[in-house]
């Protein structure tokens, strides 16, 4: 479709759904229900089109999965004093979710605040936020928040639009441009939105908590091969959050006491990870909490 013919046509959908007619059809879903006859979608070369998804023939996701665990409140957060940028966090998720090198859904930077302070790292997720824009975009209702506080994807309803993408603040979701190489062991399992393969071409992924970890009552495998205990898991409804050594603390007392914050808190997104600030790194010794390795190099960059 021409861009001139799309905006006449977007036109006169706005016009047709202002005066009431249609006007069920026009506006994007959010549920579980099938997807509408039509909608907006980005080309790979970004040109806007109309994306056909016929009524009855888009996969509902499953109930259970849209819904969480019920009464669970999932929060992680990552102390930025103990972490020692060695990535082990990193390759436990690309390795149990079989993702490829270039795909990382957790990545750890090295940042440096001022010349004139020691570096420090910085594992950025997703945020799985509160109040989520990514959600809010998608018209089909292939990305969606959880009441356990998991926002996940569901690549079975996925139409490739990017518009996720385009709207989350953090960066954090990637997309399959080619067609993935499936490991046996993926396609063996089968596809669910809990654990995100076998991947899909022309779909967008990202962290997804571990959810079906997190349902098992199991650690994010992350968390669980962090060798620094820098990363935490829990209940934000029990008040607490478990490390990879089995210590469990109390969320409230750990984040008032260490002075946590969330990452661009000030767009009102509300993420569901708090970090600690690396105000220990200075003293602490090699190999303990809070030791930063201005030798490491892997991972470099920043956030957006």
């Amino acid at each position: 479709m021409q861009r001139r013919q799309f905006l006449k046509t977007g036109l006169v959908a706005a016009g047709g759904a202002a005066l009431g007619t249609g006007a069920a059809e026009a506006l994007p879903i959010a549920d579980a229900g099938p997807a509408p006859t039509a909608t907006l979608a980005l080309t790979p070369d970004g040109d806007l089109v109309v994306a056909s998804a016929p009524r009855g023939k888009t996969i509902p996701t499953s109930e259970a999965v849209r819904r969480g665990v019920p009464g669970r409140r999932w929060v992680m957060v990552i102390d930025l004093a103990a972490c020692d940028g060695c990535g082990k966090c990193s390759q436990a998720c690309t390795k149990s979710h079989f993702i490829p090198a270039d795909r990382e859904y957790l990545r750890v930077f090295k940042m440096q605040d001022s010349s004139e302070t020691s570096p420090y790292w910085f594992p950025r997720p997703c945020f799985h936020c509160d109040n989520p824009p990514c959600t809010r975009v998608c018209p089909v209702g292939a990305t969606f928040k959880r009441q356990d506080g998991i926002v996940l994807i569901d690549n079975e309803r996925c139409i490739g639009c990017r518009f996720c993408m385009a709207a989350c603040p953090y960066s954090v979701r990637v997309f399959n441009w080619g067609r993935p190489s499936n490991a046996p062991e993926a396609e063996a399992r089968g596809y669910s939105p809990e654990w995100g393969y076998p991947r899909r071409v022309g779909t967008a992924e990202k962290c997804d908590f571990c959810a079906d970890m997190a349902k098992d009552g199991h650690l994010p495998h992350c968390v669980a091969k962090c060798p620094m205990e820098a990363m935490w898991f829990g209940d934000e409804n029990e008040d607490a959050v478990t490390s990879s050594k089995g210590t469990t603390m109390r969320l409230s007392k750990l984040l008032r006491d260490r002075a946590g914050f969330r990452f661009m808190e000030e767009l009102g997104t509300k993420p569901r990870v708090y970090y600690l600030p690396p105000d220990k790194r200075h003293s602490a010794a090699p190999g303990e909490p809070g030791a930063v390795h201005a030798e490491t190099t892997q991972h470099e960059g920043g956030p957006r």
